[in-house]
């Protein structure tokens, strides 16, 4: 469609461009702004709108350019955390994104690092990288270079990547020993240990070792450098995945004798709102209370039907100060780690569980923010204050949902009139506003572990979601919002949570699997939550249900912090940031500095001269701590239950399909969500092949057919704990008949199944698995048990 005389045609091209160019400045490229860069006229607007939707469909964009601004899909963020991974032939150096998930992302980007004689002749250059470094780039998207998606600037060297290798120690008659790796990846290949090199190691021990020298002909050698100890006690599970991700475990000195010679921050500068009765809603477990709330109808004749919120936060940033010994380590710690028997802490629990604790009946520093809700539960206005509290009751979900239920015990009773149900009617009133919003809203049971005194599995249980939950994570996101909005208005720095649309290759993924039976997923229109909720509407209640609730959320996007906003798709918010805990979450606390300083409350918010870039660098460090830690858990539970179903070999189970590969079938365990993997050389007499289009492996002479999401009774027949890996052998017998697909098949993320490395198979995981970070809530706080109050990360 040819563009009016009155302006030259843009390209393409050079629309894209602009847009990376827009990205890489830190700038919002909407369609307003394109059209003012290439200076069309109102029949030009209309001609780029077209395009844009056009370039959209093709998969290049996400984004209207109207309503949400226009960004690359799929482009990496500005600064990313990377590792080196090798040479190319003309000896340089490239990389690959640090924490890249294969099996949700893709084929992981190569990024080309500039020429050592470029970067170094810059002034105040990086160290050149070598082979296995961390490095921290500043990226440029490359248009196909040899391969290279990317160019990178260094911009810091963050250290060399673990060398070492976990396992466990088994002696040997002479004194030497042999390491059994627990890296999924490294199963079979052992390492021997010589005499004098076993260090203080016992036979079972968890140990640490550093490869020697390698041999083409047989296994390595190799040295123990610490014992982490018995395979047999209780921690020793969750310490494994300490050591394999490398989550610092352990608080500096500086950082313990700093936290203790804390005092309690002073009431200079605070309003008082001691009278305020805020309360705190948390788990039965919990040690520490970061949250407190409040509500009441809205006394102003001019909002009749509306109600007055207060969210009242920790005050952390009154005693974690930019630059100390316990902001590093919270930076470098990036978030809080939950494990069924542990909790890696971000702050030591002098600030955490002490000072910045919420506890009734006691004075308080703290954030908040005071919210005016319409009657139709929209926000007519909101503001912050830096305030003194006290609780004035500390409550658990149960003693909430039973006290608004009129079944609660003493203590609910006592604040049910007051303070529960002026909660409960303004959690009404803003759910009408989250109605109307239409976020993702997947239902999808999270297990919990129940573990006896020795740290072993006792039950897995689905804990019951109560509305006390789903009051407290509303009123959470609410603050979020708000504390986005205020920062933007006041033009100041923060971090942003955000969360990208699904890619048109998963889309088309999702396509097929409904198709496979029978729902069409519809083409056109603009992507929205709401057509995933439509979706799980029609399945609601069927034999589909969990299963199509797994592949909708292995659909979504890797949620991420991002110093530069492109919104959040799941809670189909334009902007969103993270407030409610910065006892867990160092992007929190960056959010709580930013309006300490924006609103004038203290000395003690963003540094002046805090850049861009510098946000871009702490969201990237962030992001991938998150991303570990969420790692870290998994394979944690993974190996407790496990553990848990050791000695139920021969045992039978019922289960569903979760992943279908070439190498066999990947089933996920009802109950215990347990996962494990079926070999396609154990399903019959016939020959197995794999039909990618309709995600089923297909016998040739039968016809019959084992397909993704298919219920299955199975045998477990070996266990691997250390691995938390699963093999089964399947009792049921398959679909009879055809189950292609009728859409051509593309690789996409149901295809492979799941992680790779299982010594039961490639991987283990498919449809089940949570690859993307959840599009989830404002409020992961957690008790002593180690689980997040909603299990969701948003």
């Amino acid at each position: 469609m040819p563009l009016p005389v009155s302006a030259p045609e843009p390209s393409r091209e050079a629309i894209l461009d602009f847009i990376e160019t827009e990205r890489q400045a830190g700038r919002e490229a909407g369609r307003r702004e394109i059209a003012r860069a290439f200076g069309l006229d109102s029949g030009g607007k209309i001609w780029l709108k077209r395009l844009l939707k056009e370039i959209a469909e093709d998969g290049a964009i996400s984004g209207d350019g109207d309503e949400h601004p226009v960004h690359l899909r799929g482009a990496l963020p500005p600064v990313m955390l990377c590792e080196i991974k090798g040479k190319d032939r003309d000896g340089d150096p490239y990389a690959a994104p640090l924490e890249w998930n294969e099996a949700d992302q893709g084929t992981a980007p190569k990024i080309l690092i500039e020429r050592q004689r470029e970067f170094r002749a810059k002034r105040h250059a990086a160290p050149a990288p070598g082979v296995g470094d961390h490095v921290l780039l500043k990226l440029t998207r490359l248009k196909g270079v040899d391969g290279f998606s990317y160019s990178g600037r260094v911009l810091k060297v963050m250290g060399k990547g673990k060398a070492q290798v976990l396992g466990i120690f088994r002696a040997l008659p002479d004194g030497s020993g042999r390491l059994i790796p627990i890296d999924k990846k490294s199963q079979g290949r052992e390492a021997l240990i010589p005499k004098g090199q076993t260090g203080d190691a016992q036979d079972g021990d968890l140990v640490s070792v550093a490869l020697r020298s390698e041999s083409r002909f047989g296994p390595p050698e190799a040295q123990v450098r610490e014992r982490l100890g018995s395979i047999k006690s209780e921690r020793a599970v969750s310490l494994i995945a300490i050591h394999a991700h490398g989550i610092p475990n352990v608080f500096q000195p500086a950082t313990l004798a700093e936290a203790e010679a804390v005092r309690e921050a002073g009431t200079a500068g605070r309003e008082d709102w001691r009278a305020l009765p805020l309360i705190t809603i948390d788990p039965a477990d919990a040690k520490d209370h970061d949250d407190a709330v409040h509500a009441a109808p809205d006394d102003d004749p001019d909002n009749q039907g509306g109600h007055v919120v207060t969210v009242a936060i920790a005050d952390v940033a009154a005693y974690v100060r930019p630059g100390s010994a316990l902001d590093r380590e919270a930076l470098e710690r990036g978030n809080s780690v939950y494990f069924p028997d542990r909790v890696v802490p971000m702050l030591p629990e002098r600030i955490s569980n002490d000072l910045c604790s919420l506890r009734e009946g006691e004075d308080r520093p703290a954030l908040a923010v005071r919210l005016v809700l319409k009657a139709d539960g929209s926000k007519a206005s909101h503001s912050f204050h830096r305030i003194l509290m006290r609780s004035a009751a500390k409550l658990s979900y149960q003693q909430a949902q039973a006290g608004i239920d009129g079944q609660g015990d003493e203590k609910a009773a006592a604040v049910r009139d007051a303070i529960l149900m002026p909660l409960w009617a303004a959690y009404g009133v803003a759910s009408r506003a989250r109605d109307a919003r239409q976020p993702l809203d997947l239902d999808l049971p999270e297990r919990k572990l129940i573990l006896k005194a020795d740290g072993s599995v006792d039950r897995v249980i689905v804990p019951e979601r109560l509305a006390a939950h789903k009051l407290i994570e509303e009123f959470m996101i609410l603050a979020n919002v708000a504390a986005a909005e205020t920062l933007e208005k006041a033009g100041s720095q923060l971090i942003y949570r955000c969360h990208d649309e699904p890619s048109v290759e998963k889309m088309r993924a999702l396509g097929e699997v409904l198709a496979s039976i029978g729902i069409k997923l519809p083409k056109e229109g603009a992507l929205r939550p709401v057509l995933f909720n439509r979706i799980l509407g029609m399945i609601k209640g069927s034999e589909n249900e969990t299963f199509i609730n797994e592949v909708v959320l292995r659909t979504q996007a890797q949620a991420e912090y991002v110093a530069e906003n492109y919104g959040h798709f799941g809670l189909n918010l334009r902007r969103y940031a993270h407030f409610t805990s910065p006892i867990r979450r160092y992007a929190d606390l960056i959010v709580h500095r930013a309006l300490i300083s924006s609103q004038k409350f203290g000395d003690d918010g963003l540094p002046k001269g805090t850049t861009l870039e510098a946000l871009r660098e702490v969201s990237t460090r962030i992001s991938a701590a998150e991303r570990r830690a969420m790692a870290a858990e998994r394979e944690t539970t993974d190996r407790l239950i496990a553990h848990f179903l050791a000695d139920q070999i021969g045992s039978s189970f019922d289960g569903r399909i979760g992943g279908v590969n070439r190498a066999g079938l990947f089933i996920k365990l009802d109950g215990t969500g347990a996962d494990g993997f079926v070999p396609a050389s154990t399903l019959g007499a016939d020959y197995y092949r794999f039909d990618e289009a309709a995600h089923a492996l297909i016998g040739e002479r039968t016809g019959e057919s084992f397909r993704l999401g298919d219920r299955v009774h199975v045998k477990l027949v070996e266990a691997a704990p250390v691995a938390g890996a699963l093999r089964f052998e399947l009792l049921s017998e398959g679909r009879q008949g055809s189950v292609r697909s009728a859409v051509r098949a593309s690789r996409g993320a149901f295809s492979g199944g799941g992680r790779p490395g299982s010594p039961f198979g490639p991987g283990r995981g498919g449809a089940g698995k949570s690859g993307p970070g959840r599009a989830g809530s404002g409020k992961p706080g957690r008790g002593k048990s180690g689980k997040p109050k909603t299990g969701k990360r948003r």
